[in-house]
């Protein structure tokens, strides 16, 4: 152990660390420092009540992204970051031993200055196409066990959007989701919620988030506006027009098949490189994992809904992902839009370190 390593060293780590990227911004991680030079992250997933995560996938990239912005924040402090998992943790829990060393080889990453700005754009951004240098850069933080996809052709784009428009159809007519997205609005704080989504950021007009806010106190009163207006209206506005207002749409795929927990944990550090990379480069994104999501839960035959008919419209959307996304002889794990600008003015924020503790 590093003489110049003390606890607050890992706190001031942490206190980067934290604006790591997670589902719905559920933080699904708690800290414990078990020495100067030792830190133990208690991760957790969210299959027990969150239907876009019942192999608990999404989450174990979100793991990822969060000990990628631990290695990078420790480059700060010329601290190399070595992450093990514990063997003996439940799927559903891992655990992480994150041991720090000093190393006089290690040099302070430029994605520092970008981690507490890196955000999810959900509404229109510039559609001026991604340089050609830009994409070469993003390309290679996710090199050598990654590859990045592109849609970005006008045709490309149209696809991708009406894969999302359609896909929200089955997001927002199922009782299951219907649950995850009541529980993860903030209609309180509208601009910065520190363990939710703000509701200023989901992307619609005033009109459409007033009705949503009265819609989702219950099942019963959601279910009856769709009957009697659709779901056309949030679709076309958080799926269907920004599908096509941005650079282009993005698929990073995996070399080989993801198998372990440890592969999702990969895809998710090479996914926040990819991301922090992007911040810097003044693009934003907005993920779009429902596709292969629930093509997934089509695919290999798992029950998400109690609805039978929504099952047969996920075997629909499967097909349409596959011609769309699954082209080659790579592995998709995750998907999104990007674009320049503008930056969004809400967000999610993060709880404080001090909340982050593990009791």
């Amino acid at each position: 152990m590093s003489s110049s390593m003390t606890n607050n060293t890992i706190e001031r780590i942490l206190d980067l660390a934290r604006w790591a990227p997670s589902g719905d911004n559920m933080q699904t991680w708690r800290f414990e420092i078990a020495a100067p030079d030792h830190l133990v992250v208690h991760a957790y997933d969210t299959r027990d009540h969150c239907v876009y995560d019942l192999d608990g996938h999404p989450s174990q990239i979100a793991f990822g992204t969060l000990l990628e912005t631990i290695a990078i924040a420790a480059s700060g402090h010329g601290l190399r970051a070595d992450i093990s998992r514990r063997p003996e943790g439940r799927d559903t829990h891992p655990v992480f031993d994150v041991r720090f060393v000093q190393d006089s080889s290690i040099v302070r990453s430029p994605l520092i200055e970008v981690i507490d700005k890196r955000s999810v754009q959900r509404r229109p951004m510039k559609t001026t196409p991604l340089s050609a240098e830009h994409k070469r850069l993003l390309a290679a933080t996710v090199a050598p066990d990654y590859e990045l996809s592109w849609l970005e052709s006008r045709a490309q784009k149209w696809q991708a959007a009406k894969l999302m428009f359609n896909n929200a159809r089955l997001r927002l007519t199922m009782p299951e989701a219907f649950e995850t997205h009541r529980s993860i609005i903030d209609w309180e704080n509208r601009t910065h919620s520190p363990d939710k989504v703000p509701a200023g950021a989901l992307g619609v007009d005033a009109m459409t988030l007033h009705l949503m806010k009265w819609a989702m106190v219950s099942w019963r009163r959601m279910n009856t506006v769709n009957t009697l207006m659709g779901t056309w209206a949030p679709r076309l506005q958080m799926d269907l027009a920004p599908g096509m207002a941005c650079a282009a749409h993005f698929v990073l795929k995996a070399k080989r098949a993801p198998q372990s927990i440890d592969d999702y944990v990969a895809a998710g550090r090479a996914l926040q490189r990819f991301w922090l990379t992007m911040t810097t480069l003044g693009l934003y994104m907005q993920p779009e994992m429902t596709p292969l999501i629930f093509s997934k839960y089509a695919r290999e035959g798992t029950r998400f809904t109690k609805q039978p008919k929504l099952e047969g419209a996920a075997r629909d959307l499967q097909r349409e992902t596959e011609a769309l996304i699954f082209n080659d002889s790579l592995f998709p794990v995750y998907m999104g839009r990007l674009g320049y600008g503008p930056a969004p003015t809400a967000r999610s924020v993060r709880r404080p370190v001090a909340e982050l503790m593990k009791r």
